[in-house]
Formats: structure tokens, sequence, C-alpha cells
């Protein structure tokens, strides 16, 4: 998948104010602002760049107001880096297309990883199943 490069202008015009706080400056929108997020078959995808993120089949409702998963859709659709801020060390998880900000993981999931993709609803778009 190639890279997806854009000045901060262009991200701009493309997302909503939140979207671009949340994927491009680090930001976390609030809890349980998805209540109506989608249920049925198909792909999480990246809004900043479209790229295939989560399978439907892995979302799980984690209770903590946040659409959560246990796995991306292939190893090589996020990456992780180690993010210090609030005091605090966790697993930023990002998209490896497009480097936007997605939200956490946590080693607090169920099974079969045991992880849980904690993402802010607004740097998703969802693509559902046909059929």
């Amino acid at each position: 998948m190639d890279k997806v490069i854009k000045t901060d202008a262009e991200w701009r015009a493309q997302l909503s104010d939140l979207a671009y706080k949340v994927t491009r400056k680090h930001g976390t929108e609030r809890a349980f602002t998805h209540d109506d997020f989608p249920k049925g078959a198909g792909t999480f995808r990246c809004i900043c760049c479209d790229a295939p993120l989560f399978d439907a089949r892995t979302k799980f409702d984690s209770g903590t107001g946040w659409p959560s998963f246990y796995a991306p859709i292939a190893a090589e659709a996020v990456g992780e880096t180690v993010d210090r801020s609030f005091f605090m060390r966790r697993t930023e998880v990002h998209c490896a297309r497009c480097d936007a900000h997605l939200g956490h993981v946590f080693p607090d999931g169920p099974a079969p990883t045991g992880l849980r993709y904690c993402m802010n609803g607004v740097a998703l778009t969802f693509d559902p199943e046909e059929g």
C-alpha cells in the first residue's frame, strides 16, 4: 500500500474539525458519542485515506464508550507507537498508510487476542458488506 502524504491544509480541507483534531493532532473524542455505530457485517476504514483497518466481525462492546476491536484486519494495516502523554504509558494505534491517529490498544480484550483496540469513531468510516 502506498503511503498517503498531504499537507496540513489538505487534511484540514478534507476532514471535519473533530476528525482533523483526532486523526492529525492526536486528539480524543468524547466517550459514547457513537451510540449508532454500525453493527452489521463490513469493513471499518480510515477516514483520512480509506485504508481497510478493522473487520466488523472483530468488533465488541467494551463498555468504554469507544468502538473496540480485538484485532486489525491485517497486522500491517496499523502501526503502534509509545504514547507518554498525560503521565501515562499507552500504546497509540495509527493508520499505517497515512499515519492518522486512531486510538490506543490495551491488553485487556477478549479472546482470541486478548487485545482491545479502542478507536475513535470519528477516525473510521464503515463500508457495509454487500449481500
